[in-house]
């Protein structure tokens, strides 16, 4: 897809960490001229502690996130088929992504991310692991949506 897509969905398997920071950096970087969401395969999980940090750190405030799936998004009145890309994060949130283009004209692409949950003990190993995912999001964002 050349350009900028109008509406951007950006997904995972919960919405508690990989999404939502590429929903808030790529608010940051975009501003108005896109709709940006998250959404998770699953919904049960609260937004992460860790990635709010992370993301505060650059200016990018993930503390008012409330996480939702695309089930969650269905039983909202939401149209998944609104958005003109929906970009997986997870090979599960790619899946479920796919789904919905046998039916509606929906681009997706996968942005293989690394999950930072449970790879490092100690509070500061466990943010260098998220500010690593949180800094690939951000420069895969600028590259993809060059303003």
């Amino acid at each position: 897809m050349a350009g900028l897509p109008g509406a951007i969905l950006f997904c995972c398997d919960h919405n508690a960490v990989r999404s939502p920071m590429a929903e808030g950096l790529a608010k940051r970087h975009l501003g108005s001229a896109a709709y940006i969401q998250s959404a998770g395969v699953k919904g049960e999980m609260e937004i992460d502690g860790f990635a709010v940090e992370v993301c505060r750190e650059i200016g990018v405030d993930l503390s008012r996130h409330r996480v939702k799936s695309f089930d969650d998004f269905e039983d909202w009145g939401e149209d998944i088929e609104s958005y003109d890309l929906i970009v997986a994060l997870s090979p599960a949130a790619q899946r479920r992504a796919q789904e919905y283009t046998r039916h509606h004209a929906i681009e997706v692409e996968y942005w293989p991310t690394l999950d930072p949950t449970g790879l490092a003990e100690g509070r500061e190993a466990k943010l260098a692991a998220y500010r690593q995912t949180r800094d690939q999001l951000a420069k895969r964002i600028q590259e993809r949506f060059p303003r």
